[in-house]
């Protein structure tokens, strides 16, 4: 039998089927374009993504055949929504994390309650990403799609919906709205009343690992799925990938590379202090009943690279086509060991923590006529880092110490990356076997609502293996720190510049 964890984000959908002790039984993978309507708009069509999740399923269940899915559950970009109807149409594309337009909402809020207050309910610090502004946002500028609208899904519960089940919502998910009580476990009537928002427009709740149902068995043969699959509540994709890296206690934590960056550490109580707050750290549920997740993170993490390809490499995108080879390796290949003297500024979206700055913009200094393809990758790999690195920072500063990192995502397939980050950030990265952890994770929690797996912590331990561990490089880690010196003055050098450029880009 094989456990499936599905992890749709932001511009791609990848399933990955694991047997009992963790290894790969099949895995596929579905891109998807970003939209953008206007400027600092960022939206996903849902059913292109639901397109891509049916081809993703659909792949991995003829994969399995002789192995066949007994449960499944998903885990997914946070905050991105779209209203539905009642007949589950969907109304509108999505809102995505990024998506700028609700940018104005902090100071909406403020005039009602405090950021301590606020946090202090919800578990996250103050930003208009969330999604209880994304629906705002319709009501006020869409009025004849909200009247349409049944509910407001994220894509844990839109994924649950198409597949002929009730959408639930997991409490890791449903934190990530701002609409949550993280205390009591649910809806927080007090925010969605200063909202003007009936809980009845979201999916109901339950803690990570919860029974939705079984997918029945007219959508499974429509799928191409086998019947009496155990559909499970999974969770937001950064805690979710803490689980599949083995991360239930402090002294590590999570270092993910895909289109977000992000530094994921859990613990086992609430803590938001004034001092987390001020540098924009949440606090909300994990995927693991009884502890928390804290989040360190950069919109523009492998997106960077991902932009690098599509405008920049032309001859490696054809180089790869003609040899079969992945592209991101040749992109890779010429980068030099020994730190470059650029620096990056990956804001290419907008900014995450510590700065939430939705106005942030990106940029490339130190250029001169010298300067070749091989030294800006090499610029844009540690620009993501040292971004990282002034969150690493930061968490510890709150009181998380983490004494090493376990790197997932698209990004730890890469030595040269890994070993960067260890050389950036000065102290070990280790590197899994399995590097799609947020698929894993929640794979271990669909097979445990379904009564395959007794106790999630035993299981982690048994099937998460350290396949190497990178040590930082004394020699570099030397001129990073001296190199990171300079990039800490970056961002308060530009951000005039920067919120210049994103006005006329707006008034444009």
């Amino acid at each position: 039998m094989s456990l499936l964890g599905l992890d749709v984000g932001t511009t791609g959908t990848k399933g990955v089927a694991f047997d009992l002790d963790g290894r790969v039984v099949a895995s596929a993978y579905r891109e998807y374009p970003l939209i953008s309507p206007r400027p600092g708009w960022q939206e996903l069509d849902p059913e292109r993504v639901w397109t891509c999740v049916k081809a993703v399923l659909a792949e991995i269940a003829r994969a399995t055949r002789h192995d066949p899915i007994q449960s499944m559950a998903v885990s997914c970009q946070g905050e991105a929504c779209h209203p539905v109807d009642r007949d589950g149409r969907c109304l509108a594309n999505s809102l995505v994390t990024f998506d700028g337009r609700t940018a104005h909402m902090p100071a909406w809020w403020l005039e009602r309650k405090s950021r301590y207050e606020l946090a202090r309910i919800s578990g996250m610090p103050l930003h208009g990403m969330y999604t209880i502004n994304k629906a705002m946002w319709f009501r006020e500028n869409g009025p004849e799609i909200f009247a349409k609208t049944w509910k407001f899904l994220c894509y844990e519960d839109f994924v649950h919906l198409r597949l002929g089940l009730e959408p639930v919502m997991s409490f890791p998910l449903a934190a990530r709205t701002m609409a949550f009580d993280i205390h009591a476990g649910d809806w927080s009537d007090e925010l969605l009343g200063i909202a003007g928002l009936d809980r009845s427009l979201f999916a109901r709740t339950a803690p990570s690992g919860s029974v939705v149902g079984t997918i029945p068995d007219s959508v499974a043969d429509a799928i191409g799925l086998p019947r009496g699959i155990v559909v499970a509540t999974g969770g937001h994709d950064q805690p979710a990938g803490a689980l599949g890296a083995g991360i239930l206690d402090s002294g590590e934590a999570m270092y993910a590379t895909g289109t977000v960056e992000c530094i994921c550490a859990i613990f086992d109580r609430f803590s938001l202090t004034e001092e987390a707050l001020e540098g924009n750290v949440c606090c909300y549920p994990s995927c693991v009943s009884g502890l928390y997740a804290s989040l360190g993170f950069n919109f523009t993490g492998g997106a960077l690279l991902k932009w690098y390809r599509d405008t920049l490499a032309e001859s490696e995108r054809a180089l790869a086509e003609e040899s079969g080879r992945d592209v991101y390796d040749i992109i890779c290949e010429s980068v030099p060991q020994e730190p470059e003297h650029l620096l990056v500024l990956p804001h290419f979206t907008m900014t995450g923590t510590p700065h939430f700055d939705p106005m942030g913009r990106g940029a490339i200094l130190g250029l001169t006529l010298n300067t070749d393809k091989p030294a800006i990758v090499s610029a844009i790999l540690s620009g993501v880092v040292y971004e990282m690195k002034l969150n690493l920072e930061l968490l510890q500063s709150a009181g998380v110490r983490i004494q090493r990192l376990r790197a997932i995502g698209g990004g730890a397939k890469s030595r040269i990356w890994v070993q960067r980050k260890a050389d950036i950030m000065g102290i070990p990265v280790a590197v899994l076997e399995a590097s799609e952890a947020a698929s894993l994770g929640v794979a271990m929690l669909g097979g445990k609502a379904a009564g395959i797996v007794d106790d999630l912590r035993a299981m982690a331990a048994r099937v998460v293996k350290i396949r190497d561990v990178f040590e930082p490089n004394p020699k570099r880690n030397a001129v990073y720190e001296e190199l990171f010196s300079a990039y800490r003055s970056l961002y308060p050098a530009i951000r005039e510049i920067n919120w210049k450029l994103a006005m006329l880009e707006e008034k444009a």
